[in-house]
């Protein structure tokens, strides 16, 4: 079964650094699902392109065809990577304003890969107090790592203590291990009770096994 990856970018410039992670991160992401052997397929949505949409849609109540249809794609989705410039300390306007017109139910229980971008490192901890509650609060299941890369990421000047893919690599592979069924929230925990029984001992027998205290 093919696994369907919705990618929703909220740059504002063409080119923008908001796109070029957003296409980093579906390219790392194909790369990790060929590796194990998952079939993939995704959709690149540019919010700019539905920006008058997403308003109309706030005045209305109703979604034109275009922006109807890119949220089709968002609902009906194994997985979200969803990326936005950091503006003000967190996402952008037009970023929280798809969000808004977006139905409520729409991403639950959805993975999702965290990237934002902005002019300064200063802003790398947005995704983890702005856009992480964000979704968690659309009962979504962001990804534990996401990605975020200022200027000094990209180009010659990169920085050499957590390059930028390193990093883009290691979000692809939690989000991959998700969408082929191997994540680590699916492993047996080795203290739950099913795993004792597994062993061949019950609960109780284990704690017979207990050293007394004297």
């Amino acid at each position: 079964m093919s696994r369907r990856i919705a990618v929703v970018s909220a740059g504002l410039s063409d080119p923008s650094s908001t796109r070029m992670l957003a296409d980093k991160l579906v390219q790392a992401v194909f790369e990790a699902l060929d590796d194990r052997g998952v079939e993939r397929e995704a959709r690149v949505f540019e919010l700019r392109d539905v920006a008058h949409d997403i308003t109309n849609n706030l005045m209305t109540g109703f979604a034109p065809k275009a922006l109807a249809e890119m949220n089709d794609y968002v609902a009906k989705a194994d997985a979200l990577i969803a990326v936005t410039p950091i503006f003000s300390t967190s996402y952008s306007g037009l970023f929280k304003s798809w969000i808004d017109v977006l139905d409520r139910d729409a991403i639950e229980g959805t993975p999702v890969l965290l990237g934002a971008t902005a002019g300064t490192a200063r802003h790398s901890l947005a995704i983890d107090y702005a856009m992480r509650p964000l979704f968690t609060y659309l009962h979504a299941e962001p990804i534990s790592t996401g990605v975020f890369a200022a200027s000094s990421d990209w180009g010659a000047e990169a920085d050499s203590v957590a390059p930028l893919q390193k990093r883009i690599d290691r979000a692809a592979g939690e989000l991959a291990d998700r969408l082929s069924g191997s994540s680590a929230a699916q492993k047996t925990d080795p203290f739950a009770p099913e795993a004792y029984l597994a062993g061949g001992s019950s609960f109780e027998d284990l704690l017979t096994k207990l050293p007394s205290r004297g």
